[in-house]
């Protein structure tokens, strides 16, 4: 990884305040990663959803090991519920609880994980 890539999910360009709105719980899939688009057309934050429960992972939907999209599709997404996640395009995978790299050329890098917190039934940015 080159000095210019993000090593914190608020170095990622049009990050999200936190608190900022992300969708409601109820909205997301049980076992399901979700993608999520934040922001606005022209300035767009791609954030990867994972829930499990009444928890909710987020990650930057940008593979560690190449820096490109996990998926670019919600239908490419590969993924084994409440386990993993893989890039579609040298499929690496991911721990769902915690983004670690345990398969893959990037083992033991993880994705930029994005800390959400669920109230009153609402996603929200930590």
């Amino acid at each position: 990884m080159s000095a210019a890539e993000p090593q914190h999910w608020t170095q990622v360009p049009h990050a999200p305040a936190p608190g900022s709105h992300v969708c409601a719980l109820a909205a997301l899939p049980d076992g399901v990663a979700t993608m999520q688009t934040l922001g606005v057309a022209a300035m767009p934050f791609h954030l990867l959803l994972l829930r499990s429960g009444e928890v909710v992972y987020g990650y930057v939907n940008r593979c560690a090991h190449f820096g490109a999209p996990l998926a670019k599709q919600q239908e490419q997404l590969i993924f084994k519920p409440h386990e993993s996640v893989s890039c579609n395009v040298h499929y690496a995978r991911y721990r769902w609880q915690d983004g670690v790299c345990v398969a893959g050329e990037c083992a033991g890098a993880a994705l930029l994980a994005v800390p959400l917190c669920v109230q009153d039934g609402v996603v929200l940015v930590g």
